[in-house]
């Protein structure tokens, strides 16, 4: 099963991911008006006896406070979300997991999640997909190479 937290941004990405197998989805803030029409806000799902909630954004601050008041609202004891697009896994009263970004970390290398559910267990891992990388010095080095001088 896929859990997407949101920013899939177009209707075809969406799909594309539909296509590999059964998927639970929430829209993300630059996600299209008809993927925000089609998919909820937030989600809530059993999985052999763990409720798993997903949402995009379950935090306004830095910090996982929200995120924690937002899994124990939701009832739930994995809160999966996204919007920071970088990877943490907290685990406290809940487990929290930001899977990251496969297409636009925030500084760190891409990534995904996994959660894997056995005998009333949950345990989380995060699976880097390169090396960290930041836009900014992509678009200083072009630069440089127009540089006549």
């Amino acid at each position: 099963m896929i859990l997407h937290a949101g920013d899939f941004v177009s209707v075809s990405a969406y799909s594309a991911l539909c296509d590999l197998g059964r998927m639970e989805a929430v829209h993300g803030n630059s996600d299209s008006i008809e993927l925000k029409r089609l998919l909820p806000e937030r989600a809530v799902l059993e999985v052999e006896g763990i409720r798993i909630g997903l949402v995009h954004m379950a935090s306004h601050g830095s910090d996982l406070v929200g995120a924690e008041m937002m899994a124990r609202e939701m009832e739930v004891q994995v809160l999966v979300f996204g919007h920071i697009h970088r990877p943490l896994i907290e685990k406290g009263k809940s487990l929290l997991i930001c899977p990251g970004s496969t297409t636009l970390p925030r500084m760190s290398a891409p990534s995904l999640a996994i959660l894997e559910v056995e005998a009333g267990e949950v345990q989380g891992s995060i699976i880097t997909l390169g090396r960290p990388s930041c836009n900014y010095l992509k678009v200083a080095s072009s630069l440089a190479e127009d540089d006549p001088y």
